[in-house]
């Protein structure tokens, strides 16, 4: 599962009427919410690019393939203590709720525990981030014919990837 740069406001958006909705928070200021949310969700896309370019620069050092990325990439992470995944979800989530008991200057009042509130942030994530796994999906049914770990497999794969991001507004 993959946060999408292009996806983060419709997910601010979802995980604050949502919220407000079910009345397990209550604002004056339901776009500042949203803008507050983005804000955390833009900074974890910000260390995931960082954590990817550290990623890379060591498999340009050491003349790894690319299929060693993401392999290199989740080592990098857990050194920097960045978590990624299902444990991305979870640290988005927590860092929401704890903006909104402690920073928010637009969350007037909580009425739910953290626990109902964080099941339903992390159903809204799951819902946007499945895209990633469909995406991957199609992108290797249109290059079953190259041979998977190949020099043309990583090249096509990335090059089809970013169309079918472009043509699902991803990119």
């Amino acid at each position: 599962m993959r946060l999408y740069a292009g996806k983060v406001s419709v997910i601010a958006a979802d995980i604050v009427k949502r919220l407000v909705d079910d009345g397990d928070i209550e604002t004056s200021n339901p776009a500042e919410v949203e803008l507050d949310v983005a804000a955390i969700l833009n900074e974890y896309l910000k260390r995931d690019r960082q954590i990817s370019e550290k990623a890379k620069d060591i498999m340009e050092r050491r003349s790894l393939s690319y299929s060693e990325f993401g392999k290199l990439k989740r080592s990098v992470a857990e050194q920097e203590g960045f978590a990624m995944g299902e444990d991305g979800i979870s640290w988005m989530c927590n860092q929401i709720l704890d903006f909104f008991m402690h920073q928010s200057k637009f969350v007037d009042e909580i009425f739910s525990d953290d626990h109902v509130m964080r099941k339903k942030m992390k159903d809204i994530f799951r819902r946007h981030m499945m895209v990633d796994e469909e995406l991957d999906r199609e992108v290797r049914q249109r290059i079953k014919n190259l041979e998977e770990g190949s020099v043309a497999w990583d090249v096509e794969y990335k090059r089809v990837m970013e169309q079918m991001k472009k043509r699902h507004g991803l990119g």
